[in-house]
């Protein structure tokens, strides 16, 4: 799928060799996640919110009300910064200064829009639940008109992005190796437990297939 152009908005300036402007692991490793966090100004102030997204090609969605101030905010400049972040790892080294961590990361930098459309902002609602658990949006009730006119959703383009990927053990220095100081790399991942029903769910509900198949996917 080619590679994100550089410039001086995505380049990795520190750690380039583990810097990668490739489109398909970039879009891989957000599609791994379901949380971006995403920079706003708001009055003069820096503010980073997290929030659910949900990603159709090289558009990125997000919804909120229609009075949520970062969607309002990102609205008027017109342009969005989000991240994703996932944590693989904790690289304890011999030494202090080179603990670090395995991750994957990615910063992505796009055009917002408004999506007015209804079709388009339906599906685009349907994207950022099935993001959450694929197949799941067949299974809940639609918006009702209330709602869907209460949901402000916005479209960010994807411009260009970068990802930073950190996959490797310990690297002490060199007389280091020799010492009785333990190192070593414990792994860490997010896993999902068996679903628990709502207790005023009635007793003939079974949990979805979608569910089931995500827990699978996700409980080792």
């Amino acid at each position: 799928m080619g590679e994100y152009s550089i410039s001086e908005l995505n380049k990795v300036v520190r750690g380039p060799k583990r810097a990668t402007y490739d489109t398909s692991t970039i879009h891989e490793i957000l599609d791994d996640a379901f949380l971006c966090h995403v920079g706003y100004v708001y009055k003069g102030q820096a503010i980073v919110i997290p929030t659910a997204y949900g990603r159709i090609e090289d558009k990125i969605y997000i919804h909120g009300s229609l009075k949520n101030r970062m969607m309002l905010g990102l609205l008027e400049t017109g342009e969005a910064s989000l991240s994703v972040t996932h944590l693989d790892g904790l690289v304890l080294a011999r030494s202090a200064f080179h603990h670090s961590a395995n991750y994957r990361s990615v910063n992505v930098f796009g055009v917002v829009k408004k999506v007015e459309d209804p079709k388009e902002k339906m599906d685009a609602l349907a994207c950022i639940l099935n993001h959450m658990i694929p197949g799941h949006w067949d299974n809940v009730r639609q918006p009702n008109k209330k709602e869907f006119n209460a949901t402000l959703v916005l479209e960010i383009s994807i411009e260009t992005a970068s990802a930073k990927v950190r996959v490797e053990g310990v690297v002490d220095e060199p007389g280091d190796y020799n010492s009785s100081i333990w190192a070593g790399v414990v792994p860490i991942k997010q896993v999902a437990y068996d679903a628990v029903s709502d207790k005023d769910l009635q007793s003939d509900i079974d949990v979805p297939k979608a569910v089931l198949d995500y827990v699978k996917a996700n409980n080792k």
